[in-house]
């Protein structure tokens, strides 16, 4: 409250979500221009398509709900282990209408690293997979994976949402 306030810049990573029928898509990317309230950024808009289906199926408790309709940089990476779609977004957010959060380039990375690498449907089919010869390969297949990242960041984050799934024990 008394703390001097950093306005978000262009150039700087940023954060937000879109509503999208009765959840939000998350959005982060780079501010590209700033014009009052009005905050250009290009980046993705991803739809965490996988876990929306389970949560509308009650398969999913309501810490998954709670991420759907208030995504922030920390918990949205347990909305991408499930399958997701995503594509480029370049368009204005309204600070009048919508939020903003800046993010570090660190936090950018790991972001925009889960999808650009196909992270989700990786451990989406380790996950929906019976336990089995398919199951152990899709194993094999993201170890392969997370072994050839080359960002430190992202593998060490893969690497801890990996255990807490018990998917690599």
């Amino acid at each position: 409250m008394f703390g001097r306030k950093r306005g978000i810049k262009e150039g700087d990573y940023a954060f937000s979500s879109k509503q999208d029928g009765d959840y939000k898509n998350i959005i982060f990317g780079i501010v590209t221009g700033v014009d009052g309230s009005k905050i250009g950024i290009s980046g993705l808009i991803v739809n965490p398509i996988g876990l929306k289906n389970k949560v509308s199926q009650g398969k999913a408790g309501p810490r998954s709900e709670e991420i759907l309709k208030s995504p922030t940089p920390e918990n949205c990476i347990f909305a991408f282990i499930y399958r997701t779609e995503h594509e480029n977004f370049n368009d204005v957010i309204d600070l009048d209408s919508g939020r903003i959060t800046p993010i570090s380039e660190k936090a950018y990375s790991v972001l925009d690293g889960w999808i650009r690498e196909s992270l989700p449907e990786l451990i989406n089919n380790v996950l929906s997979l019976p336990d089995g010869a398919e199951k152990d390969e899709a194993k094999r297949t993201l170890k392969r994976r997370m072994e050839t990242l080359y960002d430190k960041n992202l593998k060490q984050n893969l690497y801890s949402v990996c255990r807490s799934l018990k998917i690599l024990v």
